[in-house]
């Protein structure tokens, strides 16, 4: 099918851009391992996967008092050593290519700080017109406010616009926007369309 009216494609971040399961595993790993807890769960890397880092934070740390000490931690820690157990998802970098220039390109990830750094590490920035944090909105996803965010920025309506995610939060964000969802790698989700490989967003889009 084609959507030849779209106008933006948005993405998340972890996930779809990124695989990024194994450097954020090692990520919180490393903070509950400082306080002699065991590295991180399935089920707690579940939850973390798609929170921004403050909600993962209290989830692990429901004391108040160790919390505020993990996130001392935490800011002394630097993410770029965790770059190398990034990888970027296959047929990523075409697809942004073909996108321009009559396709924008956005990010809206429940991420925070990182974003930028990781962007220029993997030599990605310039291939975006807009990147929005959970920083940058009042209610992360799964709030629409990252999408509505992208909309008001372009002038656009939710129908030419399609949102790439993975998770949950993702579904339920894109649903509250109005905006169609294109699921990657999860077939659970309610989705108008799934794919395997960012590749065949080049059909969808006739490219």
């Amino acid at each position: 099918m084609s959507l030849k009216h779209i106008e933006l494609v948005a993405f998340d971040c972890d996930g779809v851009l990124f695989d990024t399961e194994q450097a954020n595993r090692f990520y919180y790993s490393h903070i509950l391992q400082h306080f002699g807890r065991a590295a991180v769960t399935d089920e707690q890397f579940r939850f973390v996967h798609m929170h921004t880092v403050h909600e993962s934070m209290a989830y692990l740390f429901p004391d108040e008092k160790q919390l505020e000490a993990a996130h001392i931690f935490r800011k002394t820690m630097d993410y770029r050593k965790y770059f190398s157990y990034l990888t970027v998802e296959p047929y990523l970098v075409s697809l942004l290519e073909k996108l321009r220039p009559q396709i924008k390109a956005a990010i809206a990830t429940n991420r925070t700080d990182t974003m930028d750094r990781l962007l220029a590490e993997f030599e990605l920035d310039g291939y975006f017109d807009l990147v929005v944090t959970s920083s940058d909105v009042k209610r992360p996803k799964p709030h629409p406010d990252e999408l509505l965010k992208i909309l008001d920025h372009f002038d656009l309506v939710s129908h030419q616009v399609i949102y790439v995610g993975d998770s949950r939060l993702d579904e339920l964000a894109a649903k509250a926007a109005g905006i169609p969802l294109v699921a990657y790698r999860n077939r659970e989700l309610a989705a108008e369309y799934h794919i395997n490989n960012l590749g065949e967003i080049e059909e969808l889009l006739d490219l």
